[in-house]
């Protein structure tokens, strides 16, 4: 018997305004406008509140150039969700744009890959070019909650509740996971930055961040496999999500939509 489906949102958080060519290896010929969103996921029913990544704050996101347009508890807020009685919280990877604001879910266990923690704290952070995306206090507080009892470990994949699941796929980072949730319209999976854009898994290509390019294009034939249809597949960083999905309620427009519902187009 399958369990109640989930309602699941998307909070864009803040911009970055690039062109084309700088998100995918090889450039692009057409060369336009392309900014990166930057989102974290909210999955809630049968009782559940389950945010997927956690974002980056004020600070960070004026240390690295990005726009923040509104913190991510205001999104929480936004949706009638206490950040101080979130239980679960899901790391897609460690890279400073998912996994910062050490102080917002004060109460919630963090599920995590074992690769991903051994990457972000292994021999590979010796080398500028794979630890440029990560910041530092993100991993030593992930570090501090190992030792609080706060991470649960995945070695592939796991389930976070009855109907909500996590798969390894690497690539962008070794220990990079995304999460499939039961929905009214079927099986959803929230990409994270196995495909920053929808062009990139619709091309087969890649954006420049990548540790392992053959995992990572690999990962696409895996996102199609878990996901209902192509349609049930939400990139991690592209402003069309904001275009397809409705928002979430009256006051959201261009900020927090549904992705439990048919796209509108």
């Amino acid at each position: 018997m399958l369990p109640s489906p989930y309602r699941v949102y998307a909070i864009r958080y803040a911009s970055l305004q690039r062109r084309s060519p700088d998100n995918f290896i090889g450039g692009d010929e057409h060369d336009t406008d392309m900014p990166l969103a930057y989102y974290v996921w909210v999955i809630v029913g049968g009782g559940r509140t389950i945010v997927v990544d956690t974002g980056f704050d004020q600070h960070v996101g004026a240390k690295r150039g990005r726009e923040m347009l509104h913190p991510v508890e205001d999104g929480l807020l936004a949706l009638d969700i206490a950040p101080d009685g979130v239980r679960d919280v899901i790391i897609t990877h460690m890279h400073y744009d998912h996994s910062g604001n050490h102080a917002l879910l004060p109460n919630a266990r963090f599920h995590l890959q074992d690769s991903e923690m051994a990457f972000a704290t292994g021999r590979c952070m010796c080398h500028r070019l794979l630890r440029g995306a990560y910041e530092a206090d993100d991993v030593a507080q992930m570090v501090l909650r190992v030792f609080e009892n706060r991470v649960q470990f995945h070695d592939g994949a796991g389930k976070i509740a009855p109907g909500v699941e996590v798969h390894h796929v690497g690539g962008h980072t070794r220990g990079l996971q995304v999460v499939r949730v039961l929905t009214e319209r079927g099986w959803v999976v929230l990409a994270s930055d196995a495909s920053h854009f929808y062009a990139h898994m619709d091309q087969g290509r890649a954006f420049p961040i990548v540790y392992q390019i053959d995992a990572l294009l690999e990962g696409y034939a895996t996102l199609h496999r878990l996901a209902s249809s192509t349609a049930h597949i939400v990139p991690g960083h592209d402003p069309l999500v904001l275009q397809r999905y409705p928002a979430a309620r009256p006051g959201t427009e261009g900020w927090i939509v549904r992705l439990d519902v048919d796209p509108i187009v």
